[in-house]
């Protein structure tokens, strides 16, 4: 059995979840085995708990110091955005393969950097798009391509949430300009990326962003106002290279929403129906049959739909959201065990960030984009 020593930056939601899944994926990964070896974060408290509770080997303050650790193979990111390029850069140079998350950086010249160089270095890239990592999102990636929609007509496609919907929500690094854009980048990337998937490149697309909360407190309690430099809303009609077009929503303002990530492809064969927050199901409709019978019928996520079997031989008991990021490590164990990319990787994230950029420019001055 091969050993892959593992170094994690960032113990917050994202680090918590990247830790969990690698330690899950340690009992299903076959013959290469990971092994958390060193956390950091600045918070010294929180890297010292983080390594208690999921057993790395050592801790630090500095996130260099895993850069260094010639026992760590994997360098997994989970720091606030801004972050993100150097930790990666670093890394890369150092002949780590690298996991960072969503989105991989502040803007598309920056994404592409970091994608050469893990080019030139020879490494292994992922990016925690994990939610394309569902069976059934992949189910439904194949149904498109065996052609059982038809020719595809239409994508309708969100991405929306709640968690910045009180005005009272201090100001923190999701608004913080030099980590990119607000919610076209954060939840946007999320559905953008979800769209190449199923439909593959996007060749145009206008956008208009919103910023609904023009000011929020400092800090927690405080009566100062910071300024909002970005988006809270982005609405997006795209082109696709294949044809069709398609809108797409990103909004993080979304009053009661907690996870509506969702879309429609509609064809002229069939359509299929798909919303994060019952993500062990896909509707699908198919054209013809009996019009008194017709309607969108339920697929469940079940043993037939791999890698489900891994975590349960029962259908419709359910994946749930850490099983597709342990998924999504899995996957990444395989490319390093094959020397190749499964992705999204540090190009597709690339791919992802040009969307982004474009949808930033486009609003800005009020006009179509071409990529």
């Amino acid at each position: 059995m091969r050993k892959i020593g593992i170094g994690l930056i960032g113990t917050g939601f994202m680090g918590t979840s990247h830790a969990r899944a690698w330690k899950a994926a340690a009992a299903l990964s076959g013959d290469l085995q990971p092994v958390p070896i060193g956390v950091a974060d600045i918070d010294g408290a929180a890297a010292e708990q983080a390594a208690r509770q999921f057993g790395f080997l050592r801790w630090t303050t500095d996130w260099r110091t895993l850069i260094d650790d010639p026992e760590i193979d994997v360098i997994s990111i989970t720091s606030p955005n801004r972050f993100h390029a150097e930790q990666a850069l670093a890394a890369i140079a150092a002949g780590k393969h690298v996991h960072c998350e969503k989105p991989l950086a502040p803007d598309g010249d920056t994404a592409e950097r970091m994608h050469r160089a893990a080019e030139r270095a020879g490494v292994l890239t992922q990016v925690g798009f994990n939610y394309v990592k569902n069976p059934l999102l992949k189910l439904a990636r194949q149904m498109i391509a065996d052609g059982e929609l038809g020719e595809i007509t239409g994508f309708r496609g969100i991405h929306a949430e709640d968690f910045m919907a009180d005005p009272q929500i201090p100001w923190s690094w999701r608004l913080d300009p030099s980590g990119g854009a607000g919610a076209v980048a954060d939840l946007g990337s999320h559905i953008l990326g979800m769209a190449r998937f199923l439909l593959g490149p996007v060749s145009e697309l206008f956008a208009d962003l919103e910023t609904v909360v023009k000011a929020r407190p400092a800090a927690a309690g405080s009566s100062r106002l910071k300024p909002v430099d970005v988006d809270d809303i982005a609405r997006l009609t795209l082109r696709f290279a294949r044809g069709c077009r398609g809108h797409i929503e990103a909004n993080w303002v979304a009053t009661g929403r907690k996870m509506q990530l969702g879309f429609e492809v509609i064809g002229t064969q069939g359509a299929l129906s798909f919303n994060q927050e019952r993500f062990n199901e896909l509707k699908y409709f198919r054209c013809g049959g009996d019009s008194g019978k017709t309607g969108f019928m339920t697929l469940g996520a079940g043993p037939e739909h791999a890698p489900y079997g891994l975590f349960c031989p029962a259908p419709g008991h359910q994946l749930g959201f850490n099983d597709l990021k342990t998924i999504e490590m899995l996957e990444f164990l395989q490319s390093i065990r094959q020397g190749q990319t499964q992705g999204p990787d540090f190009k597709e994230a690339f791919e992802i960030q040009r969307l982004v950029d474009a949808a930033v420019r486009s609003s800005r001055e009020r006009r179509w984009v071409t990529l």
